[in-house]
């Protein structure tokens, strides 16, 4: 069994593109979950320069900017990589929207986040079916939610599979001063003071000054800011 901690231990500080190729070396069947913002698109040209690049996915929860559906086909185009897209069950949507209204994310923390369960945790489950590991484009920097989480960690919400996050060391600007260095394919939101872009209904413009994910569930606290993909992580201890 691997010992992610030591393993994290040993990366840390090196270049993402760098993680990224030793996290596929260890877990070659991992899945990329690409949520199409800056560090998503970040990490798919990274992983379009590998000889095996890894399985990247999409969840499209059906409410997003038209502007991420621009930057889904434009990375589609640019690497010519598949990218599997994940929806929310039909039913589930139906019925939640039926018995509690369309915007009822907003009436409640308890109904913000059984939506985000229909809309991109039960497709996460389905997209992730098969792997071992999952990579994403967390970054410590992007609030108090993510400011302990390691390279490599066992992920709870999914049975203790091993969560990857290669570009936790950058902060927001390297992220950007890679993204325009390489010519990435990129969100036209973030240029409009979106740093951070989720469903359109959930994601604002920041303010300057502000946390680069004050954006998101702008009406929430800040320690509720997050859909259930990355829940708290473990207690120390439980890093294997």
């Amino acid at each position: 069994m691997t010992d992610l901690r030591e393993l994290s231990l040993r990366l840390e500080g090196q270049e993402p593109a760098a993680i990224l190729r030793a996290a596929l070396e260890a877990y070659p069947d991992a899945a990329l979950a690409c949520s199409l913002g800056l560090e998503d698109a970040a990490l798919v040209h990274m992983a379009s320069l590998l000889p095996r690049p890894p399985r990247i996915f999409v969840l499209d929860t059906g409410r997003l900017h038209p502007e991420t559906y621009d930057v889904l086909a434009a990375l589609r185009r640019r690497y010519g990589l598949p990218i599997e897209i994940y929806f929310p069950e039909a039913a589930a949507v139906e019925g939640f929207v039926n018995a509690n209204g369309p915007n009822a994310f907003r009436e409640s923390l308890e109904l913000r986040q059984a939506c985000c369960r229909i809309r991109k945790v039960e497709p996460l489950a389905r997209a992730l079916r098969g792997a071992s590991a999952w990579i994403t484009g967390l970054r410590r920097d992007q609030g108090p939610t993510r400011g302990e989480v390691r390279l490599f960690e066992a992920d709870p919400a999914h049975d203790g599979m091993v969560k990857i996050s290669p570009l936790l060391a950058w902060s927001l600007e390297q992220v950007r001063g890679y993204v325009r260095d390489q010519h990435i394919p990129h969100n036209a939101l973030h240029e409009q003071g979106f740093p951070s872009i989720g469903c359109a209904p959930c994601t604002r413009a920041v303010a300057e000054g502000e946390d680069e994910r004050a954006g998101r569930w702008w009406w929430e606290r800040p320690e509720h800011k997050e859909c259930g993909l990355h829940p708290a992580r473990p207690e120390p201890g439980g890093g294997r």
